[in-house]
Parts: structure tokens; sequence; C-alpha cells
């Protein structure tokens, strides 16, 4: 009499189930860093915005606005990061986003200039 085997072995089923870890711990690191640097978008498309504003400003005034309530600018919907204007005068202005994108204790910052320069001065999206 001749036994049919089928199905697979514990050995085989813990072969498999080490690489899924494997793969797995590969992948979900990644996953959270494009994750992050995903959020990172809303500070840039902001801070372009509020560069945007300054620029009509400041034809309007000669003088950059001082506070971001002068500019009637709030930011749309649910944010990660807050805005404000750090600096602001007649030939300069500094508008900075600082938010924590993830689950660490580090801030994200982005600051936007009179020049369009935009810098991420503490990038918390590779720490």
């Amino acid at each position: 009499m001749k036994l049919n085997k089928k199905g697979f072995t514990l050995i085989e089923l813990m072969i498999v189930v080490a690489i899924i870890g494997i793969l797995a711990s590969i992948a979900i690191p990644n996953f959270l860093l494009y994750a992050a640097k995903s959020r990172q978008t809303e500070a840039k498309t902001n801070l372009g915005a509020i560069y945007s504003l300054q620029t009509v400003y400041r034809g309007a005034n000669d003088v950059y606005a001082t506070a971001l309530s002068s500019l009637d600018w709030a930011p749309a919907g649910s944010t990660k990061y807050s805005y404000g204007i750090i600096g602001g005068a007649s030939t300069a202005f500094s508008a900075q986003a600082s938010g924590n994108i993830d689950a660490d204790t580090n801030m994200d910052i982005w600051r936007i200039d009179e020049n369009k320069i935009l810098t991420n001065t503490n990038n918390d999206a590779s720490s």
C-alpha cells in the first residue's frame, strides 16, 4: 500500500518565514524613509507659497511682511509643520517650517529666503 504524502515539512515552513523576515527587515525602514520624505513636500510647497506672497507684498508695500497674518496666509487642512516668518525687513526675509514628521524627537526644519533659496537646516527624514 502506497502512502500519499502531501504538504510541507516544518523545516520548509521555517525557511520561508525566515526569508520573509529578512525581506521585511530591509523593506520596512526604506518605506518609512520614503514616507518621511514625502511629508517634506508639504513644507516645500507651503514655503514656496509664502515666498510668492512675500514677493507680492513687497511689491505693494516696499517691505517684506514680518508676520503671516500680514500676508493673509494660513496652511490648508491638517499639517505636520508649523510655519512662521523669522525675519522681515525692506530688503530681506526668512520664513521657516518646522515639524516632527516621524516618531522620533528630532524636528524637521526648512527655511526659504528672499532669493527663493530653500534649505533644510535639520533633516528629520535622514535621522
